[in-house]
């Protein structure tokens, strides 16, 4: 119900300053509402700020050929099945007017100079419309080439300031959120920790959009920010989850160690899928290219089968734990000098800063950790099982993502669904059924160890359909996956720390998984759990041990989702599937890389 002119504005807190929470806050201060955006960095601390590849949409002046059906496609193809097609039919549906809206909020996309002359689709000084793997047609939307990301979070940021000065925003910077409160079974509020002080407050609404949890594994594409938080949050407040299984790996990831100077780079850098869209390829150690024998795509593959090609073909050559590398110096052979420099300026300065010079040299790099199409349950309208609390970006599970998310899909969803939950809120509807179509996962190990007796920790959308395998390659034998495990022991309370927690996840619940080493991770993970409680509501612990809390639940509620899918699908992939490994994906009709 819609308040009448006279009544005070409902309160709203958004929880993360990535761009669905970024996008919601301007959005619902814009509308009138009273809106309180806590974040516990810096507003430019978010996975949104590093993300490089751009926005998918299909605008009303499309690439030749190109439609929203073909969007939907695409989307729905990667997901390997598993998406909910409702949700994405609404995302690539409604994704023009929230491109719109960011234009609105002055982000700038990059225009098409018939100069650059490197192969995006340009429509009369529209934006450049870039093509990235898995897409059947250029659609992606760059920002300052490949510093979309910074670029969009930095003009949001800078409306956000501007509203707050305006008085017409609170915002809350180093501000960690510790709990969420909750009268009458409705989210009521939150508690946070600011400087050295536990603070609480009182709202109608909260919208969680705190990002992913790239910090469980070793080598993440995600800052150091990502640590499960709102994940955590919503759980123990009872909130169902979904697909927790179901982390993506980007496949190309900078290996620091292997540069010349690694001690001059800020963290794991991603090399964007957009160099492979413009024609690099991987090489082995022997110099062959080897994705051709995986994938008939090849290096264009989803994300899941690259990272995954690239896990076996090490763990055949006997090097598991070793690196494939880049080879981007035919772009810059077949465009002309400079055109790495252009159309890559953040990359190019960054591998140089490593030691790389990428137009005449070879760019180590392995799979990362990157995106978690896992999150907190949540309906059309971004609400989460829990009345009074919604979710969007990367922290929801909207059914969108699938298995495997399709590149450039999550800057869109963020907005999207960040939207939604705003004009949801500011509807006056706060009820919040389950979504449609959800029911227990199978072998719920902790569904029953969440806030309360009766919240599903976990839950699945039903009725994926079974698939093959999408690599023609056969997995390697069980025991030569082992050789990816640490060799330093988990198995007591006392070796518990975050790098333990990060290298166990890493050698356990990877790429490359099995039941026994998930079950191994499951024995460990719980051991440590009855030390470090988890599960436990903390407003007095420091962040850092509220992080390391929150990494630890993420990390039971994946590997139980793990343990609980004995099947391969998407970016889960086990090596005891009892599916024929050598089943393979059929071909698919890839765009050109060279639309001009």
């Amino acid at each position: 119900m819609r308040r009448g002119p006279d009544a005070p504005a409902r309160r709203l807190a958004v929880v993360g300053s990535g761009i669905a929470g970024l996008y919601a806050a301007l959005l619902a201060a814009d509308a009138g509402a009273d809106v309180v955006l806590v974040t516990k960095g810096a507003l430019e601390h978010s996975n949104t700020w590093y993300a490089q590849g751009g926005i998918s949409a299909v605008l009303a002046e499309p690439a030749p050929g190109d439609t929203v059906a073909a969007h939907i496609a695409d989307t729905l193809r990667a997901g390997a099945g598993h998406c909910n097609e409702d949700a994405v039919r609404l995302m690539c549906t409604q994704a023009r007017q929230d491109i719109a809206g960011l234009q609105r909020y002055g982000v700038a996309f990059d225009a098409g100079p018939a100069e650059a002359g490197h192969g995006d689709a340009r429509h009369d000084g529209g934006p450049a419309l870039g093509l990235e793997a898995a897409h059947s047609a250029p659609r992606i939307l760059h920002a300052g080439g490949d510093a979309t990301g910074a670029r969009v979070a930095g003009a949001l940021i800078q409306a956000v300031l501007s509203l707050r000065d305006a008085g017409k925003l609170t915002l809350l910077t180093e501000a960690h959120v510790t709990a969420l409160t909750t009268r009458d079974g409705n989210v009521s509020g939150v508690e946070y920790h600011q400087d050295g002080r536990n603070l609480s407050l009182d709202v109608d609404a909260v919208l969680l959009a705190t990002g992913g949890a790239g910090q469980l594994f070793a080598q993440t594409t995600n800052p150091a920010v990502a640590t499960a938080d709102g994940l955590a949050l919503a759980v123990r407040a009872g909130a169902a989850t979904a697909d927790l299984e179901f982390f993506q790996f980007h496949p190309t990831c900078l290996v620091s160690s292997a540069t010349a100077h690694p001690g001059r780079l800020d963290g794991p850098l991603l090399i964007s899928e957009a160099v492979r869209g413009e024609g690099a390829v991987l090489l082995d150690s022997n110099g062959r290219r080897f994705m051709k024998a995986y994938h008939p795509d090849a290096e264009l593959a989803p994300r899941d089968v690259v990272s995954r090609s690239i896990a076996l073909h090490l763990a055949k050559l006997g090097d598991p734990n070793g690196h494939v590398y880049l080879d981007a110096r035919a772009i810059e052979q077949a465009r002309g000098n400079g055109f790495l420099q252009q159309r890559f300026p953040t990359l190019t300065r960054k591998t140089l800063d490593a030691g790389i010079d990428w137009t005449r040299e070879l760019v180590p790099v392995a799979p990362a950790a990157h995106y978690w199409m896992g999150g907190v349950t949540t309906d059309l309208h971004a609400r989460t099982t829990v009345p009074g609390l919604y979710a969007a970006g990367e922290v929801a599970c909207t059914g969108v993502q699938g298995a495997n998310r399709l590149a450039s899909n999550s800057l869109l969803e963020g907005l999207v669904f960040g939207r939604r939950a705003v004009e949801c809120f500011l509807g006056g509807s706060s009820a919040s059924p389950s979504a449609p179509a959800l029911a227990p996962r199978t072998g719920g190990r902790l569904a029953s160890s969440a806030a309360s007796a009766d919240a599903h920790a976990t839950t699945a959308l039903s009725g994926p359909p079974k698939l093959p395998h999408p690599s023609t390659a056969t997995p390697p034998n069980p025991s030569v996956w082992r050789t990816h495990r640490s060799p330093e022991p988990f198995d007591t309370p006392e070796h518990f720390s975050r790098d333990a927690l990060r290298r166990l996840m890493t050698a356990n619940a990877g790429v490359l998984r099995s039941g026994e080493l998930l079950a191994e991770a499951a024995s460990t993970l719980d051991r440590w759990a009855a030390v470090v409680r988890p599960h436990a509501d903390s407003p007095s612990a420091g962040p850092a041990v509220l992080e390391d809390r929150n990494l630890l639940l993420a990390a039971q509620l994946l590997v139980d989702g793990a343990l609980g899918r004995r099947e391969s699908l998407g970016a889960h992939y086990r090596s005891d599937d009892p599916a024929d490994p050598e089943t393979t994906y059929p071909p698919r009709p890839k765009a050109s890389l060279l639309h001009d």
